[in-house]
């Protein structure tokens, strides 16, 4: 039992040992032994902080009393289940602490975690780490061995540095990329829920090892950023680099008139989807026409050439309508199967993904250990693998200030002062 310091709160003490942390696992990976500090929200910087964990970094991840908003997405999808998946997804195998960074005790436990720590990532605009405290150029003179990650909505300059931002936004809508997937006449696409987060969670995880591996050259950390639009800008490269070199925009294509009839969607007798993907068209269009049964066609003066195929693109694209709907999808793959420069993929659904019989053996599964360690929960793996130091998942995700009292002992504090800080709100630890 530790004991309150505070004279006048006599009646008050904390049972530290009610304050618990998840079994461990070694992760391997060929960031063993290097050590993240997260804060971060939502999805963009904790997914960066994910893909550095998968490889094998300890990530602390900070949250406020109420807990990293993305957490509220399971009412979202559902009600009050047991589990989370969407966080699940994102702050998987961290330990999690609780504090108070608008309190000096609060703010003074992560300047001693960084003091340790080799990497920094936040996604909190740069106005709000400057009043807590924690912005680039203050802990770069601090602690000039630390790597600075630093995700924003439109960059750190510029007339909208500021600005709050969601992929949805800085991502999605303002770069371009609704627009050129947008069909005329039906509206705008709605992205799927963190599609542009996780590709630049993606570019700063990169961006950071980057850093690493000069910091272990000169023994100099620094500042790296990227930003949602950054990444939607160059994810949309085709389009925006077209515009920047010649000048011209990229017409917006409608399947039924695709500049290239062999790399189009086509809709099977069973109602299913397929895409072929015959970029070099020439290639491709005579073991396609085979395949389908309309060899007849492939000397056709009409679409013996690419140029040819190309002008009279609507006929052909209509004539393989016609042919695609005699089809199921199981009979397009049997007859896709006897012609391999045939290139193609059905269109999956979410339900149909999970049955792909490439889903699993693409490394996209894995068994993240429950907190006793005796069972596992099937999550989504972040997207590399290393041959030569593999990794596997820690844990599932921490609850809020699950790991508080583990990583202050880390940092030396006694028992003593870690109950002060509890009992004044500076830090929240999780009771079991």
């Amino acid at each position: 039992m530790i004991e309150s310091r505070d004279p006048s709160s006599t009646a008050r003490s904390i049972e530290l040992s009610h304050y618990g942390s998840a079994m461990d696992v070694d992760s391997g990976g060929p960031l063993k032994g290097i050590k993240v500090v997260e804060l971060g929200v939502w999805i963009a910087g904790p997914s960066a902080a994910l893909i550095l964990c998968d490889w094998g970094a300890d990530v602390v991840k900070i949250e406020p009393k109420a807990g990293d908003p993305n957490r509220s997405f399971k009412y979202i999808f559902g009600g009050d289940p047991d589990t989370n998946p969407v966080f699940e997804l994102d702050n998987r195998g961290k330990r999690g602490i609780s504090a108070d960074i608008s309190t000096d005790d609060g703010r003074q436990v992560v300047l001693d975690l960084l003091a340790e720590a080799d990497v920094f990532i936040s996604n909190l605009r740069p106005g709000a780490l400057r009043r807590a405290g924690l912005d680039a150029e203050t802990m770069l003179e601090k602690f000039p061995q630390l790597v600075y990650g630093h995700i924003t909505g439109y960059g750190h300059q510029g007339p909208d540095a500021e600005r709050a931002a969601y992929d949805l936004a800085a991502y999605w809508s303002r770069t371009g990329i609704a627009h050129s997937l947008a069909i005329p006449g039906a509206g705008l696409p709605i992205q799927r829920g963190g599609m542009g987060d996780h590709a630049t969670g993606v570019a700063l995880a990169g961006a950071i090892s980057a850093a690493l591996v000069h910091r272990e050259r000169t023994g100099e950390g620094q500042l790296v950023t990227t930003s949602l639009m950054r990444q939607g800008l160059y994810t949309l490269g085709f389009d925006l680099n077209l515009k920047l070199d010649w000048g011209r925009v990229a017409p917006i294509a409608q399947r039924e008139t695709n500049p290239n009839p062999m790399a189009n969607s086509y809709r099977t007798a069973d109602d299913r989807y397929l895409w072929l993907v015959g970029v070099t068209s020439d290639r491709h269009w005579p073991p396609l026409a085979r395949a389908l049964g309309i060899d007849d066609l492939i000397d056709d003066e009409r679409f013996n050439s690419e140029r040819a195929r190309f002008k009279h693109r609507a006929e052909l694209i209509r004539l393989l309508d016609e042919v695609f709907a005699t089809f199921t999808l199981e009979q397009c793959e049997a007859a896709f199967a006897n012609e391999p420069d045939v290139f193609w993929a059905p269109v999956n659904s979410i339900d149909d993904v999970v049955e792909d019989p490439q889903f699993r053996p693409s490394g996209a599964v894995v068994d993240v250990p429950e907190r006793d360690g005796a069972s596992s929960r099937e999550m989504l793996a972040t997207p590399a693998d290393f041959w030569g130091t593999p990794w596997k998942p820690r844990r599932v995700a921490p609850d809020i200030g699950e790991h508080t009292v583990e990583v202050l002992k880390e940092l030396g504090y006694d028992d003593g002062r870690i109950a002060d800080l509890i009992e004044s709100g500076a830090v929240t630890a999780w009771e079991h």
